[in-house]
């Protein structure tokens, strides 16, 4: 079992302080314990570029010992292994080839205070787009790929301290998931515009939705806490 060492639960429970980094209350380790024994085997040093190491996936063949795992405090992913020696190690994945983006939100869209500065000094910010009429509150946050690679399917809600002080507007009115059709032949991403599932519009809500799960799924899709 590997797992990674997000931060300190007094810190990171309050909402994000970047100070609380510089204290070193968020991790930048990956632990690999023998299962069920439970003992810890490796701790993976991950460096300043692997700083708040969240979501670990594995590939979905289950006989390839690696996967990767996302560092939000750079947006990094990194790539674990096992080595022919039985141990374990990582790297930054290198020369990764776009095949296709998609912009689902985020804190550079029209109306924020946060602009885009190009490598010419130019300065954007992205249209809101909307799904069925809605406008897309906050940005992409948990993210589960379909057994078949041609459906992502994305929440937006991380954390509620940390949806309150960077995406009110969740909190106020709730989370949402989206899906994406991935092209997996000649490449690329689109919103599907038949699929938006509002969950503002629970019994008790407003809900935020984060972990999505596939009944019968695979470890990329287990979830442990």
């Amino acid at each position: 079992m590997i797992s990674s060492s997000f931060g300190a639960p007094a810190a990171f429970t309050k909402g994000f302080d970047l100070q609380h980094v510089s204290d070193g209350l968020y991790g930048r380790h990956l632990h690999i314990y023998s299962w069920p024994e439970g003992e810890l085997k490796q701790t993976l040093d991950l460096g300043n570029t692997g700083l708040i190491p969240l979501e670990i996936r594995f590939l979905h063949n289950p006989n390839k010992d690696t996967g990767f795992v996302g560092c939000a405090l750079g947006s990094n992913v990194v790539r674990f292994f096992k080595n022919s020696d039985g141990s374990w190690g990582h790297e930054d994945p290198e020369n990764p080839k776009l095949t296709g983006q998609v912009w689902l939100g985020g804190l550079i869209r029209k109306g924020s205070l946060v602009v885009v500065e190009a490598d010419d000094g130019t300065t954007y910010q992205i249209d809101v787009l909307e799904v069925q009429g809605h406008k897309l509150r906050g940005g992409p946050q948990m993210m589960q790929l379909s057994l078949d690679g041609k459906r992502l399917y994305v929440t937006n809600s991380i954390f509620s301290a940390w949806d309150r002080q960077f995406y009110p507007e969740v909190v106020e009115k709730g989370g949402h998931m989206l899906q994406i059709d991935v092209d997996t032949e000649k490449g690329g991403l689109a919103i599907n515009p038949n699929f938006y599932v509002d969950f503002g519009l629970e019994p008790d809500g407003p809900s935020l939705a984060h972990e999505i799960r596939y009944p019968g799924g695979d470890c990329t899709s287990d979830i442990w806490i």
